[in-house]
């Protein structure tokens, strides 16, 4: 029994993720809410049912990989260059504002000295609510007819840049964790090795297009292709993690961003790979974060933090890029709207915690907590987003 009750484990996982996804979705939230909330039942929280194995841990990781990468083959270059400059500004608010505001609330409640460890784990724990996820802004605004809008197409962009600048963070944070290592985790050695890191993609980049673009005239349509894009893939989490000591979904990302502007395969592989993905992996991936919840160990203080953290996740945003929107010459009610379509925290947000998580710079304690707001801004982001458009002026 032990030797296949993985097989009944990857099974109740897969089912109990599909049915709460689903049930999720009718009440207009993110499938990923009902996975966490499957993994929290079968995990120590309620029943108890699966612990997180060495092969849940590794299907996991292939889930955060696959993510990852069809994140970076979806991104629309276009959008990025008609909104560059204020989407960038936009976005480097809206990943300072949350990053220096969670990542104060978790020094004055958990850490106890200022040092250079204590100072990292609180920007972990900041990093975690840097990234956006604009998939239920987007649902929101084409609902209300202002997706095409100007602020819709720069409220995209900003998202967009966003989560570029939260993974390149997150590869700064992860090499100066140094894993132990105090050479490793050189400030200079990391920028050293991020810096070599961007040199590797635009090269490996730069050819790879190039071999796609032939590939894809004829065989655009076929699942060698597809096969092909998914062992880059796999190929640059490696060599982004081994290599240059920077966060794996980190190569996975560049090397879906590396196809994005590979026309003709693009949305094949993307189709392809993200079936595939949310097939196994993907549930396994939201699933385990539940798992890893335990709500019996909260305490007041672990509550107490876990409330205010809810409030600066919703408040960071809207301050940090908001601000950024009007420093770009926005309106009051156009900065508004985008600082409140910033707010939701989705995939990427448990990607950074899961990733704080292994590396020993967050306190798998505070996860309950993490989770909580991850999901209450989930849900207060389409009612918030409804009430700024419809209550002010038209949108451009």
């Amino acid at each position: 029994m032990k030797t296949y009750g993985y097989l009944l484990f990857l099974a109740l996982i897969l089912l109990s993720t599909k049915v709460l996804g689903i049930a999720t979705k009718k009440i207009h939230l993110p499938q990923v809410v009902g996975a966490l909330i499957a993994g929290i039942i079968l995990g120590p929280s309620c029943l108890g049912l699966i612990e997180v194995t060495d092969f849940i841990k590794k299907t996991a990781e292939i889930g955060v990989i696959m993510l990852m990468f069809t994140a970076g083959i979806d991104t629309d270059m276009k959008d990025l260059k008609e909104t560059g400059g204020k989407a960038f500004v936009i976005a480097c608010f809206g990943v300072l504002v949350p990053l220096l505001m969670c990542g104060a609330l978790y020094f004055f409640f958990f850490e106890r000295t200022v040092d250079f460890m204590s100072i990292l784990k609180a920007c972990f724990v900041g990093m975690v609510f840097a990234a956006t996820s604009v998939g239920i802004t987007v649902e929101t605004l084409n609902e209300l007819g202002k997706l095409k809008t100007k602020t819709g197409t720069t409220l995209l962009s900003a998202a967009i840049i966003d989560d570029i600048l939260g993974i390149v963070l997150l590869s700064v944070l992860t090499g100066m964790s140094g894993q132990g290592d105090a050479e490793t985790a050189s400030p200079l050695i990391v920028v050293l090795k991020i810096l070599l890191f961007f040199v590797f993609v635009f090269v490996v980049g730069f050819i790879t297009k190039k071999i796609f673009e032939r590939i894809s005239e004829k065989h655009y349509q076929s699942r060698r292709i597809a096969i092909w894009a998914l062992a880059f893939c796999f190929a640059m989490a490696f060599c982004a993690e081994v290599l240059f000591g920077v966060a794996d979904i980190t190569g996975a990302f560049f090397a879906g961003l590396i196809l994005c502007n590979v026309t003709k395969a693009r949305q094949y592989v993307a189709k392809k790979v993200t079936v595939t993905s949310y097939m196994v992996f993907t549930p396994v991936f939201f699933a385990s974060v539940g798992m890893r919840t335990d709500l019996k160990t909260m305490n007041l203080e672990i509550l107490i933090f876990a409330l205010i953290l809810i409030v600066l996740t919703i408040i960071s945003k809207i301050i940090g890029c908001g601000l950024g929107a009007k420093i770009c010459g926005s309106k009051n009610h156009e900065a508004l709207v985008i600082g409140i379509g910033m707010v939701a925290r989705s995939e990427v947000a448990l990607m950074v915690a899961q990733k704080g998580i292994d590396a020993g710079m967050i306190d798998s304690r505070i996860l309950p907590a993490i989770i909580l707001s991850v999901i209450c801004s989930a849900l207060i982001t389409p009612i918030l987003l409804k009430a700024a458009v419809s209550k002010g002026p038209e949108l451009e």
